[in-house]
């Protein structure tokens, strides 16, 4: 419920351009409601954590885990927050969302963004949106089957590169009604139709970010592949001893044939 309450918020301050709402453009983007949003996402975080630990779905190791893996994903953002799509935290987000579930990852999302925001001097009207959109990739992973073996491993890196342009065409969403100007032909037209403005967004996306997506895409694939079976075992062996996950993240991971599994006593 919390989940779905901070998302209709972030939706609605992100999709107004298409509902009919007008407003003439300007260059102060956000400025004025993105402060609201931040301070109601920071508690909304807090009273996610706070639920689940009354329901039973996280202990107080869970939160700690949580925190752990936050300041990694944080860690991850410090040498290039964003520089040219270098950004190797989503693939974090996703294997931490597929094992704890979807409200741990959500959490895990905006938590990681909002720190590392601060860490990094990145506080802006722009991080409520990161925060938003980067809890979306983490809790999203839950519509990715509960399958095992190289076939989870595909499909998760499948997911976290379509995640990772989803994430990119959100930041676009953010300010383009009022960073692409008003007299281009990708700019935002006051007044115009959904469909009309739709267009003109697809275009400014396309054209001005996807140099940015696809490295970021093809980045985090790569890593989701590399290092996402042993990634995914060992946040396994930590969820087993920490939290109730929830029951369609309790799929174990295949060995590869000729691989030696060790029992954990």
């Amino acid at each position: 419920m919390l989940v779905g309450l901070v998302s209709a918020l972030g939706l609605a301050s992100l999709l107004w351009p298409f509902i009919g709402v007008h407003h003439a453009a300007t260059s102060l983007a956000h400025t004025h409601d993105a402060p609201y949003v931040l301070l109601m996402m920071v508690p909304l975080l807090l009273a996610l954590c706070a639920a689940e630990l009354a329901r039973g779905g996280l202990d107080a190791r869970g939160i700690a885990v949580l925190g752990i893996l936050a300041a990694c994903g944080t860690a991850l953002r410090i040498p290039s927050p964003g520089v040219a799509g270098l950004e190797p935290v989503f693939f974090l987000l996703v294997l931490a969302g597929r094992v704890y579930g979807a409200s741990f990852g959500f959490a895990l999302g905006g938590l990681t963004l909002f720190i590392s925001g601060i860490v990094t001097g990145g506080v802006g009207p722009w991080l409520p949106f990161q925060m938003l959109a980067a809890g979306w990739v983490g809790a999203g992973v839950a519509m990715v089957p509960a399958v095992g073996g190289r076939a989870e491993r595909v499909m998760l890196a499948l997911y976290t590169g379509l995640a990772c342009l989803f994430y990119g065409s959100v930041m676009n969403l953010w300010f383009w009604p009022f960073g692409a100007g008003a007299s281009t032909t990708v700019s935002y037209v006051p007044g115009a139709g959904p469909m009309t403005n739709f267009v003109h967004f697809v275009v400014f996306d396309v054209t001005t970010s996807l140099g940015f997506d696809l490295p970021r895409a093809a980045i985090n694939m790569v890593l989701i592949v590399a290092l996402g079976p042993a990634i995914l075992a060992a946040l396994r062996r930590s969820a087993r001893r920490t939290v109730l996950v929830e029951p369609w993240s309790r799929a174990v991971v295949e060995p590869d044939p000729g691989q030696q599994v060790t029992s954990t006593p």
